[in-house]
């Protein structure tokens, strides 16, 4: 019997979906689900992963609701204790499923919620793309590693939050009482560091597999690095995270570091010409908070959670300096 469902969700992604699909089939875990979740696809990727692989589930969408939606579905299908969510721009490794399973495996209380595989550049394998992803308290988020040699980052250790590109979570948690679903609010951007930071708050942890090998062409759905639309929907969705996650005294502690956050990567965007995107992005983040819809995913304050509050507290300072070491 399979052990873990990979979800893939799917937009215009004829470049990439049959060479991800190729290499799934082609690695040592043949004992896999594959669930294709297509966000409307216009471009004939829909029809090729239908014909080519007859063995993988779909789920069509009438209309691209993002990300977040996509994989809630995949999930919401899945039957497998364990969940892998995989992006369609990636070639994942022989052992990439085994290596995601063996983390959770080797967990025996089951307080690890999520493993993070190792990404690196399809495209220059000597780049690393993601080795984990952290979040401090200026407000970013950042993977660690990003341009830097694959080989450094060989060792499995904890990380803030499993980057949803290739990541293995732990179905059973993946319920209400316990950490919950993706936040649809999000559409894209975010979403993962939000599902990361609540693991956290209930008490999970969340771990780098070193030897969960994909590489990731990046950026290919939304079409670049930087645009409009991300920058947009990441500004955004950088304000409801914290406002979600954060307790008002946790924010107001926080003041300071993320004014400076948010007033450098202003000036950032502007320089990058995405200056107005950034500061609409913002503000769309003040009103979705102050929404109903906002103010009903608000992580609510446990004081049995303190000792979780105070030890993400001190890991939101200590990333400001693994940001800066690199």
């Amino acid at each position: 019997m399979a052990k873990s469902t990979i979800v893939i969700p799917n937009y215009n992604g004829i470049n990439y979906i049959e060479a991800c699909l190729d290499s799934i089939y082609a690695g040592t875990t043949t004992d896999v689900e594959v669930i294709v979740v297509d966000n409307a696809s216009t471009d004939g990727s829909l029809a090729l992963v239908e014909e080519k692989f007859p063995q993988v589930r779909v789920i069509k969408n009438g209309k691209n609701s993002g990300f977040s939606v996509a994989v809630n579905q995949g999930i919401a299908a899945s039957r497998t204790p364990y969940v892998i969510l995989l992006n369609n721009d990636t070639r994942v490794d022989k052992t990439f499923v085994h290596e995601l399973e063996r983390v959770l495996d080797m967990d025996k209380d089951g307080r690890v919620f999520s493993a993070s595989a190792r990404m690196i550049s399809l495209y220059d394998r000597e780049k690393t793309d993601d080795a984990g992803d952290f979040y401090c308290a200026l407000g970013w988020a950042f993977a660690r590693g990003k341009g830097k040699n694959p080989a450094l980052y060989h060792k499995n250790r904890e990380i803030f939050a499993s980057c949803a590109g290739a990541a293995i979570y732990r179905r059973a948690l993946l319920s209400d009482e316990k950490v919950g679903m993706f936040d649809e609010e999000h559409f894209a951007y975010f979403e993962d560091i939000d599902i990361g930071y609540r693991a956290k708050l209930s008490g999970y942890r969340n771990w780098f597999a070193a030897d969960a090998v994909v590489y990731h062409a990046g950026s290919a759905t939304s079409g670049s690095r930087y645009n409009a639309f991300k920058t947009k929907l990441a500004a955004r969705n950088s304000v409801y995270l914290i406002y979600k996650n954060m307790p008002f005294l946790q924010i107001f502690v926080n003041l300071p570091f993320l004014a400076a956050g948010f007033f450098v990567k202003t000036l950032f965007f502007v320089k990058k010409g995405f200056g107005a995107e950034y500061i609409t992005g913002l503000a769309n983040g003040i009103r979705l908070s102050r929404s109903q819809k906002g103010r009903a995913h608000k992580q609510k304050f446990c004081r049995k959670r303190l000792g979780n509050y105070i030890g993400i507290q001190v890991e939101l300072w200590l990333n400001i300096i693994r940001l800066f070491q690199g």
